[in-house]
């Protein structure tokens, strides 16, 4: 599985990158606070969701801590989407948030 650290995530937004993430947490984790940009699906609900991304496309996958995301990187794998775990999750995040 692929990783990348919050820090370099957080550089490619500032480097302008089109970068595609994905926030696999809760409901009332993500209303505190997002990446700018990440779209929300719940990890529960990502096996239904998954005909809603693109294949063709890559995800960076982010979580609270990191556990919740590597799950997702694993389920998404194994279904052929090309994915980067982000290591350490929201509780690593130092850059701004947007609130859902």
């Amino acid at each position: 599985m692929k990783d990348i650290t919050t820090k370099e995530l957080a550089q490619k937004l500032k480097n302008g990158e089109k970068v595609n993430i994905i926030d696999v947490r809760e409901d009332d984790e993500v209303a505190a606070g997002k990446i700018p940009g990440a779209r929300h699906i719940r990890l529960g609900d990502l096996p239904d969701r998954v005909n809603e991304l693109d294949k063709k496309e890559h995800y960076y996958i982010a979580c609270r801590s990191g556990g919740r995301s590597s799950m997702a990187c694993d389920l998404l794998t194994k279904q052929g989407f090309d994915v980067t775990n982000m290591t350490g999750g929201m509780l690593a995040w130092e850059d701004e948030v947007e609130k859902e």
